[in-house]
């Protein structure tokens, strides 16, 4: 397909961060640094869809990409983001590659997918800049979450499938996974990691993984980890207030 000017910047991912609060003034602190993508969690975040409009709204910078957290797989809330100017979405708990295949269906139009149109929907300004051939508009984003032990046995499949961009690892919910079952039904947290990253590179698609620990850096780089999330505006907030409260003793 051809691309479509109207995409962001490229599909290729560096730093980006995780938006879980929901205030459009912290998304619009966070839009002015160079950052190369932001991500609204609608999975575990604080946000609503309501919310969500109003921090889509507070982005000025038209070289980042924006990512949305779906919960689970919703093809009119899919739709609706996208059509509020997400660049693109990030599916969790992908299993299967015939969810990912159902993911790509949900963000394109036809004839590639089964994405409903409104060409005066806010990506397409309201009418004003109306889609000219909906068979050349490049398709968005899909970043597909590996977050568990069948994912991870399943991720070349996974990454094999076309319209996928980005296989991204939710360390978290992946290590409480991996950690939990019995020792013939799992495997080491950092196999786990290159055996995702393996998966990315063979289907030429991106590795990407949300960062907790600085330390981690190098490690994740060497595997082959691309696309990474810089910690979130939570996260961020409640550990400079630990760092104030330690430097003015009040812990």
């Amino acid at each position: 397909m051809i691309p479509n000017e109207n995409l962001k910047n490229n599909r290729n991912f560096g730093v980006g961060t995780w938006i879980s609060i929901g205030s459009p003034v912290i998304t619009e602190v966070i839009s002015n640094f160079p950052l190369d993508w932001i991500l609204f969690d609608l999975e575990h975040g604080c946000m609503n869809e309501t919310a969500l409009f109003a921090n889509l709204q507070a982005i000025s910078r038209t070289d980042l990409k924006i990512i949305v957290r779906v919960g689970q797989f919703d093809e009119a809330l899919i739709g609706r983001v996208l059509d509020w100017g997400a660049d693109g979405i990030m599916m969790p708990h992908v299993h299967t590659p015939e969810l990912a295949a159902a993911c790509v269906k949900a963000i394109q139009y036809p004839p590639y997918g089964n994405r409903g149109v409104s060409s005066s929907a806010r990506c397409f300004a309201y009418g004003a800049r109306p889609p000219k051939d909906l068979e050349k508009w490049q398709s968005p984003l899909l970043l597909v979450q590996i977050e568990d032990y069948e994912s991870v046995q399943r991720c070349d499949e996974i990454a094999a499938v076309e319209g996928v961009d980005v296989v991204f690892v939710g360390p978290r919910d992946l290590g409480v996974d991996l950690s939990t079952r019995p020792a013939g039904e799992s495997m080491a947290f950092d196999e786990a990691l290159k055996i995702v990253a393996r998966a990315a590179l063979k289907n030429n698609r991106q590795a990407g993984i949300l960062v907790r620990n600085e330390d981690d850096l190098p490690k994740f780089k060497q595997f082959g980890y691309t696309c990474l999330a810089a910690g979130s505006d939570l996260g961020i907030i409640r550990s400079g207030y630990r760092k104030l409260a330690e430097t003015y003793r009040l812990v």
